[in-house]
């Protein structure tokens, strides 16, 4: 029985080496695809799943601290997690609308406040479009290379469908020229164009597959990361925003 195994092998090595050049052009860029798709998916893997690590990491600091500083420090630490990098640009962006909010107060010659600089519902607007494009920037860096997987998927049968339709016609032209029609002339051609359909299904299930489900994370990062933004938001609206102007947001409400 294992003789048979290697026979069999050996028949599908010798097939491929036998094949038309065209069948083994086909059959390398099929491979070529495999092995890109395969490098990006367990890149995709292993990051994602740090990210996901890191932001859990992030969420509890954020949770249990209340010095901003404090959490700004330990964001920088984080290299994977998408929340801490939206967070950042949050903070960044609360403390420019902090620093012109005490050059117009200064401007004005007002006293300083001791939970410092009041902020406008403008200026919270503003952090909120600026938090929107940070997590639309998450979205895009998490989704680089992606696309190669869905290219890969849609492609790669009708490449291998390609190599086989050659093969068929390269085995047809042979029984043209020998005049013979039996089965024994014509499987061996016809095998070797099957196997660049089996190469392309065996390069695009994957890839199918695991777009799939790395698009699923990014939906969940995507969720969670607007899910922080509303509550940073509040954070800020609660601490910094002035009283009277949330009165009569509140009102007008």
């Amino acid at each position: 029985m294992e003789n048979s195994v290697a026979d069999q092998s050996l028949s599908i090595v010798e097939l491929v080496m036998q094949s038309t050049m065209m069948a083994k052009a086909v059959l390398l860029i099929l491979l070529a695809f495999s092995v890109f798709s395969w490098a990006i998916i367990l890149t995709k893997y292993f990051v994602y799943k740090l990210a996901k690590k890191e932001d859990h990491r992030f969420l509890t600091n954020f949770s249990k601290s209340e010095n901003l500083t404090h959490i700004y420090n330990f964001s920088r630490e984080l290299r994977y997690s998408p929340i801490a990098r939206v967070f950042l640009t949050g903070y960044r962006e609360l403390f420019l609308f902090q620093d012109m909010a005490k050059k117009e107060r200064d401007r004005r010659g007002d006293s300083p406040s001791s939970q410092g600089e009041p902020l406008t519902a403008k200026d919270i607007k503003g952090i909120s479009l600026v938090l929107n494009k940070a997590i639309n920037r998450e979205i895009t860096r998490l989704s680089n290379r992606l696309e190669f997987l869905a290219t890969t998927g849609s492609t790669s049968p009708f490449i291998g469908l390609f190599g086989t339709v050659w093969g068929i016609m390269h085995s047809f032209r042979s029984i043209g020229v020998q005049g013979t029609a039996s089965i024994g002339g014509v499987a061996p051609g016809i095998a070797e164009a099957l196997i660049a359909t089996a190469a392309g299904l065996a390069a695009a299930i994957p890839a199918v597959i695991f777009f799939n489900f790395l698009n699923d994370r990014i939906r969940a990062f995507a969720s969670n990361m607007d899910d922080f933004s509303h509550d940073f938001i509040y954070m800020v609206e609660k601490n910094f925003m002035r009283e009277t102007t949330r009165e009569r947001t509140l009102d007008f409400s």
